[in-house]
């Protein structure tokens, strides 16, 4: 990488975490784009250089720390090296993230806050560094590896993110109406049974 690519790397790089910054201690709404460029030590027409808009920064950095969430947890589970079926793994990965979350409870609320399917399915195939796996390639080869045919895997990620994200919130910021560890057996049980539904010889019987 040239010098000039370093440089414009480095600005970039300093946007992204600058706003994130501020994203998570003023919010979205009140952080202006000029707010961002002045803290990250640039120009407002620098900023431009690298993103549309404030929100298209947002979504950047939704897309970059939620991957970053799978791909720990995705190590982590390689790192066990336990030898697990597809829906203990999926059970590890999201009790990871989980975790993770709950260590990191600023990233969880701006993700919380932010985060659409659209964001969510880029940032499952976004890479941050050149030499990083897709978390859907990861996704993938455990379906790949999975005893039976899996229906609609897409629609299957769609309904667990629906429903962690829909219960753990609360939880893990409030402890409501029981706290994360409490809410874990039984959003683990209702995880295990859309993946049940969701495997071909379990639901037609072939």
């Amino acid at each position: 990488m040239g010098k000039l690519e370093v440089n414009k790397k480095a600005k970039e790089d300093s946007l992204l975490v600058t706003a994130y910054k501020l994203f998570t201690t003023k919010g979205v709404t009140a952080t202006s784009v000029s707010d961002i460029a002045h803290s990250a030590g640039v120009g407002k027409g620098t900023f431009y250089l690298y993103f549309k808009d404030k929100y298209d920064l947002k979504n950047r950095l939704v897309a970059k720390h939620s991957s970053r969430l799978f791909r720990t947890a995705a190590a982590e589970l390689e790192a066990s090296g336990k030898k697990l079926d597809f829906k203990e793994k999926m059970i590890f990965i999201i009790d990871s993230i989980l975790n993770q979350l709950n260590d990191n409870q600023a990233l969880l609320t701006f993700i919380s806050k932010n985060l659409s399917w659209g964001i969510f399915k880029n940032a499952l195939t976004s890479h941050t560094q050149a030499d990083e796996l897709d978390f859907m390639d990861i996704y993938n080869q455990m379906i790949a590896d999975a005893h039976g045919h899996i229906n609609e895997p897409e629609v299957m990620i769609f309904m667990i993110t629906e429903l962690i994200s829909s219960t753990c919130y609360s939880a893990i910021l409030y402890k409501e109406p029981v706290s994360l560890e409490e809410l874990k057996p039984y959003l683990y049980q209702s995880i295990s049974d859309i993946i049940d539904r969701h495997m071909a010889d379990e639901v037609s019987g072939n």
